[in-house]
């Protein structure tokens, strides 16, 4: 008997990626996740099998999340913190709820979460410690639901028009409050 399927299409540019050298990406995500991975190459099709076997069927959602994060722009290494922590999140923005279909808006955007030479994407990453990647119509979002949270805050308010000074004060000032409540937890509290 035959388990759960799952397919998914991806970017035919972002096949090499999910394969990696060798399969090496593709083996790491079958091992971890013990699904089976059946990559179509000619169309971008991926179809993930989970065993009959199965304890868990939650492992099937996790490996289209994996598999979608690069295909949605991702280094596997960045995706692979999906395999590593149920706690991790994964989102995907599409910007053409917010611009249509025009081709030059989307640019615009695109360009203004990605910064001079990288520099606002750089910036939102090391402040929300969350992973963005910019590709195609999507802005794609990975890590801890807070620092996800704050991460889509930052692009929302950048595609939202928002100044870059604006949207890092925003960020500077969330990345003092992550590392407050972070103290806060290694606090011993002591009883008089």
């Amino acid at each position: 008997m035959e388990g759960s399927k799952a397919y998914i299409k991806i970017p035919g540019d972002r096949i090499g990626a999910l394969v990696g050298p060798d399969g090496t990406v593709k083996n790491v995500i079958e091992r971890k996740l013990s699904v089976s991975l059946e990559v179509d190459s000619e169309n971008g099709t991926v179809q993930i099998t989970l065993p009959a076997t199965a304890e868990d069927p939650t492992v099937l959602f996790r490996a289209k999340e994996v598999v979608t994060a690069i295909g949605r722009g991702f280094a596997p290494d960045h995706a692979f913190r999906l395999l590593d922590d149920d706690e991790i999140v994964f989102e995907v923005i599409d910007l053409r709820e917010t611009v249509g279909r025009s081709v030059s808006d989307l640019k615009r955007l695109k360009g203004r979460v990605i910064g001079k030479e990288g520099k606002t994407r750089r910036i939102i990453e090391e402040l929300s410690e969350a992973n963005i990647s910019v590709y195609g119509h999507t802005i794609s979002i990975i890590g801890y639901p807070d620092q996800a949270s704050i991460a889509r805050e930052a692009v929302s308010m950048l595609i939202g028009g928002s100044l870059h000074g604006t949207v890092y004060r925003y960020l500077h000032k969330k990345r003092r409050e992550l590392k407050k409540q972070r103290l806060q937890l290694w606090e011993p509290t002591y009883r008089s």
